[in-house]
């Protein structure tokens, strides 16, 4: 049985992203307090197996193409490389990445790419060892650092930097993100915070939107926007800096709802359609009681069905999810 992923809008989700875990050796402000979160209980954690098995039902039977492996923190889930390796060997392969905040990675990124993973993306929002401990509550930034050039070495390339830019802590810091980036062959994201907190304590007036970001950025370089029939679904908009690509990702100010071709896997079993849904599926515990591939396809399918056109932030009714990103994957 084949089976595609499409909602009533059209849109055909093929872009699995997977969560291995709610736990981060991090505490950023705008993704958990300081003190942590409680986690989830182990017994309720997908095993290896049961995130192989539902992933190979995305790629074989519903037209999963690529495969993102998050968090939390997805290089504190041991076995790891074991995971990637499998999921590499499905068929159709399908292109496999992973969204880390670095911690790690220098080890990990000689395994993970024997394993068969394609590139990685990682989260820098400063390249000051004060600013990082600010924000993120460790004092970790050589870490982060030694494994995006770890990563580099490896050949997970292109390597993608995400940057969050918080009003009054790290804005100013824009250009000389985009310079240690241009220097090295990184491939740099700036994305508006988005009212994922635990803490729920997101507002616009502390958002640096994607026209600042701009602006800040024109101050010193010249930034070719790319066509826009190149983007595709990509959250991002590209532009072209001294012959390299950054992008800019608005999910606020200016959202790419009607192209989304994302669906997301949470460690604890449960699809969601939208990362700013407030209702799941939860393949889990039907997996656990026994069902089929082919039931569990139906299920799966019928959740994408109901998605949303939008996230809906801009409406006034708009309710943050109980889950915070850490609980999602990005």
């Amino acid at each position: 049985m084949r089976v595609r992923l499409v909602d009533a809008y059209g849109r055909q989700a093929t872009d699995l992203r997977v969560s291995l875990t709610d736990r981060c050796n991090l505490r950023c402000g705008y993704c958990m307090p300081p003190e942590g979160l409680d986690w989830l209980p182990k017994p309720s954690l997908l095993t290896d197996d049961e995130v192989l098995r539902l992933v190979r039902i995305g790629v074989e039977t519903l037209g999963i193409t690529e495969v993102r492996y998050t968090g939390g923190e997805p290089l504190l889930r041991r076995g790891l490389p074991e995971i990637v390796a499998r999921t590499t060997a499905l068929s159709p392969r399908p292109e496999v990445s992973l969204t880390t905040n670095g911690i790690g990675l220098a080890k990990l990124a000689r395994p993970l790419k024997d394993a068969g993973l394609d590139r990685v993306n990682v989260s820098l929002d400063t390249l000051d060892r004060d600013t990082f401990k600010t924000l993120a509550h460790r004092d970790r930034l050589a870490d982060v650092l030694a494994g995006l050039e770890a990563a580099a070495a490896a050949g997970l390339t292109p390597v993608k930097v995400n940057a969050v830019l918080l009003r009054g802590v790290n804005e100013h810091e824009a250009v000389p993100l985009l310079r240690y980036c241009l220097d090295r062959g990184y491939e740099l994201r700036f994305i508006e915070q988005m009212p994922l907190d635990a803490q729920h304590g997101w507002t616009r007036e502390n958002m640096i939107t994607a026209d600042e970001t701009l602006a800040l950025l024109s101050e010193r370089f010249e930034l070719e926007p790319e066509p826009s029939e190149l983007r595709g679904s990509a959250p991002a908009q590209a532009f072209v800096v001294e012959g390299a690509r950054i992008g800019i990702i608005a999910s606020v100010t200016r959202p790419f709802c009607g192209a989304c071709d994302r669906v997301r896997l949470t460690a604890d079993g449960q699809i969601r359609n939208c990362l700013f849904a407030r209702e799941e599926s939860n393949l889990r515990d039907a997996m656990r009681a026994g069902i089929s591939d082919e039931e569990i396809a139906g299920r799966w399918a019928a959740s994408v069905t109901a998605k949303l056109p939008g996230h809906g932030i801009n409406d006034p009714a708009f309710l943050q999810p109980d889950r915070p990103m850490s609980a999602i994957g990005g």
